[in-house]
């Protein structure tokens, strides 16, 4: 596997690329008086162009308790089908702002929300990455498997991919 780091614009495309196709990720929040973080799925609604990703989920949630509490979140997008991966920490940034609800609102919410975009539990969830790590393949699947075992059977080396630090 190559070493690939990238910085400031190189380094938000590759994370939105990333986020886009894979879309949910395990949100993980720190409560208080736990030694463990608190994960969930989050379905992102967009990637910024400064790679800020935004959500949207209700002030009546554990995960909204924890952010009172502690602003440092983390986020894992995995796509073992295609062999991508992104871990990220960052800053949460809690908001009612009427203008994103209604700019990320689509019928898929209806079942999180049953009030709709009026309900007034939702809250805008803005991630700002701190630091963030990736991993993707440079060919397909099939070819991926293929080099894998020529270097499971033969020991010849192959590269099948890349990683590297995303510096946004």
């Amino acid at each position: 596997m190559s070493t690939e780091n990238l910085n400031n614009k190189e380094a938000v495309e590759k994370l939105k690329t990333l986020v886009n196709s894979i879309d949910i990720g395990m949100l993980s929040t720190f409560p208080a008086n736990s030694d463990y973080p608190h994960s969930i799925p989050m379905s992102r609604q967009e990637v910024d162009e400064e790679g800020a990703i935004w959500f949207l989920f209700s002030s009546e949630s554990d995960t909204h308790t924890h952010l009172t509490q502690n602003k440092k979140v983390s986020i894992t997008f995995s796509d073992v089908k295609s062999y991508e991966f992104v871990s990220l920490n960052g800053i949460a940034e809690v908001s009612n702002d009427v203008d994103r609800i209604e700019k990320y609102w689509n019928k898929m919410m209806d079942a999180w929300f049953e009030k709709g975009k009026e309900d007034p539990n939702i809250r805008i969830l803005k991630v700002t990455p701190k630091d963030a790590h990736y991993w993707d393949n440079k060919t397909n699947k099939l070819v991926t498997f293929f080099k894998v075992a020529a270097t499971a059977i033969a020991g010849i080396k192959t590269d099948i991919g890349r990683e590297g630090n995303l510096d946004i």
